[in-house]
């Protein structure tokens, strides 16, 4: 069984404080990193009360059991959100992350998950009971995506045409900046909508 890590001290900008987003890190790809920190600021500009989450993931971590990865992701999201008192309206969160989309079905949260995890059955199922706003982006050449769970899902599914995992396109720098815009044009557009429901 995982042992629990302690989340570093998350670094906190303040918006509404009804309303806050947690920016959940991959395994290597901190909020620091391009697809989160526009994340981030598109939600600061939306007025949003962003709180980015940096985990420490364990050296073993990779010889888990599948069922002990998804347990202590839950455990480190599920302190995020409780320690925001139920202001969390919204999880963004970048691979890994999305071993948390049981949490967001549960609760009732909005989410965007930057490149799912859509090879583990645990992650489609969370995606398929979630009927929170919910937009999953993902690259066509990455090998946890899968176009046919993402769009079976129900909701909002953006694919960039040969991006891999980090969504950026092989020897294309340029090209990647692009992406880059794209994905966050598309995260403010989701994000802008969930303002009509408030």
């Amino acid at each position: 069984m995982p042992t629990p890590s302690p989340l570093s001290m998350p670094t906190r900008f303040d918006g509404a404080p009804d309303r806050v987003a947690l920016v959940l890190p991959g395994v290597g790809y901190t909020p620091a990193r391009p697809l989160l920190h526009f994340a981030g600021s598109v939600l600061q500009q939306q007025g949003w009360t962003v709180q980015e989450v940096w985990w420490q993931v364990p050296d073993e971590f990779r010889a888990f059991e599948p069922e002990d990865r998804i347990t202590w992701v839950e455990r480190e999201v599920t302190r995020a959100v409780d320690a925001e008192g139920g202001a969390c309206r919204l999880l963004v969160g970048k691979s890994l992350a999305s071993f948390a989309g049981g949490i967001a079905a549960d609760r009732g949260l909005a989410a965007v998950w930057l490149t799912p995890v859509l090879t583990s059955e645990p992650v489609v199922r969370a995606l398929r009971r979630t009927e929170a706003p919910t937009l999953l982006v993902g690259g066509s050449a990455d090998p946890v995506w899968d176009r046919r769970i993402a769009e079976s899902s129900g909701h909002e599914v953006l694919e960039v045409p040969g991006a891999g995992h980090g969504l950026e396109l092989p020897d294309d720098a340029l090209g990647s900046i692009e992406v880059l815009r794209q994905v966050t044009a598309r995260l403010d557009r989701f994000v802008a909508s969930l303002d009509t429901g408030r």
